[in-house]
């Protein structure tokens, strides 16, 4: 058996990573190993988009410089499932970085702050001490839920046998192997949505990221987001079930609606993914083991951005991991209630309010009224925003007078 690690991360992409960074950047001389199934550079389909809030993640871990070579995008349009259209400058630059590139540059600048990496996937979990008894009755050696087995103070946790933790840090994606070991269930469906995506030619001076907006199924948008090499990320995604309700292939409903809504934008290299929202959430984890990013269901409802999310969850969990060693769990738990809560509860509430086309077309059309209106849209789609009730009933009045013109 390994000697006993300070941190074990499982998972090397953005969420993994920026917890073996930070930890390490916290305490030098901490013990962290980054577990991943793949070799890096790997693919990842995923939209790519870096908001400004992700890049200041990026300096905080102190890597500030990691995507400058990546021309940043400064105009968004966006058309709503009704067709209100607003299209306008960010108050801050977005980069659109292919994810084979950034998951590999957050784990070879944590390979050279001294993290191990290596290629394992984790099959089973056990503890030792306080207890070895799961939730279940078993002992957790052939994967089986294990949650009280794995806390306690001065207690660590064994990973397939041979890998002794004083923390975990599950992020290990949104099929999380470690999330379901620890007896945490899967996101449920109607908090899961699933998108395809690809890459497409665009003109090289392209720097607009486009999202069109479909009434039919949903909430569903397709979108267009430039990387400034005459490439674009492409892609669509809807709510699991809405696909499902087709009673069509899977395929067939995602790629087909992708270019019927960006015809001028052939894609290839198309590749499906689940997306678990934070609509869904679980308990953040278990005795000694924190989830994070997609194993946590951290992926905005309204947007389906996820990396932000994944940064700062890492970023947290790594930090309770050696400064909160003895239990480092509620300190974890406490700091992402800091940073997040609010902005969660309030993508809660407007994701269900989303739900009716007509919200989110007023949303739109104040939107491209009010510059205000359409900085907090993106700030709370990209990053931690909250709703101040002022601009929130500027929407809520132009969706209801909206509705009365209808009657």
């Amino acid at each position: 058996m390994d000697d006993l690690w300070d941190l074990v991360v499982v998972g090397g992409g953005p969420a993994g990573s920026a917890a073996a960074l930070r930890a390490k950047q916290l305490r030098p001389d901490a013990r962290v190993l980054l577990l991943d199934k793949d070799d890096f550079p790997r693919d990842k389909p995923c939209g790519d988009g870096i908001a400004a809030h992700g890049r200041e993640e990026l300096a905080r871990m102190g890597v500030p410089d990691l995507i400058d070579d990546y021309r940043p995008t400064w105009h968004l349009s966006v058309t709503s499932p009704g067709g209100a259209h607003v299209s306008a400058t960010v108050a801050r630059p977005n980069h659109v970085v292919p994810r084979k590139v950034f998951d590999a540059r957050l784990v070879d600048a944590a390979r050279a702050r001294g993290v191990e990496v290596r290629r394992h996937r984790v099959r089973a979990l056990t503890s030792c001490p306080p207890s070895l008894k799961g939730t279940n009755g078993t002992n957790g050696t052939n994967g089986t839920k294990e949650t009280d087995g794995l806390n306690g103070p001065n207690g660590h946790v064994i990973l397939d046998g041979s890998i002794a933790a004083r923390a975990v840090v599950a992020a290990d994606g949104a099929n999380s192997t470690v999330r379901r070991l620890i007896g945490v269930p899967a996101t449920p469906d109607e908090h899961t949505a699933i998108a395809v995506r690809g890459y497409a030619d665009v003109p090289a001076d392209d720097d607009v990221q486009l999202i069109a907006m479909q009434k039919d199924g949903w909430p569903a948008y397709a979108w267009s987001f430039p990387i400034g090499d005459g490439t674009a990320n492409v892609g669509f995604g809807m709510l699991l079930p809405q696909l499902r309700a087709t009673g069509l292939p899977g395929r067939q409903v995602l790629h087909g609606r992708l270019a019927e809504l960006l015809p001028h934008l052939p894609a290839r290299d198309l590749r499906a993914h689940h997306l678990p929202l934070s609509s869904g959430r679980p308990k953040p984890g278990a005795g000694r083991v924190m989830l994070a990013g997609d194993a946590a269901s951290l992926i905005n409802p309204l947007t389906g951005e996820g990396i932000y999310y994944a940064l700062l969850s890492g970023r947290l969990a790594g930090e309770a991991a050696v400064q909160s060693a003895d239990d480092p769990l509620p300190a974890y738990r406490r700091e992402l209630r800091r940073a997040l809560g609010r902005h969660l509860r309030t993508t809660d509430v407007l994701s269900r309010a989303a739900r009716s086309p007509g919200f989110i077309d007023a949303a739109i059309d104040t939107a491209a009224h009010r510059q205000e209106v359409f900085d907090l849209l993106v700030d709370v789609g990209l990053g931690a925003g909250t709703v101040p009730l002022p601009l929130a009933g500027a929407v809520v009045r132009r969706w209801l007078l909206t509705l009365a013109r209808r009657r």
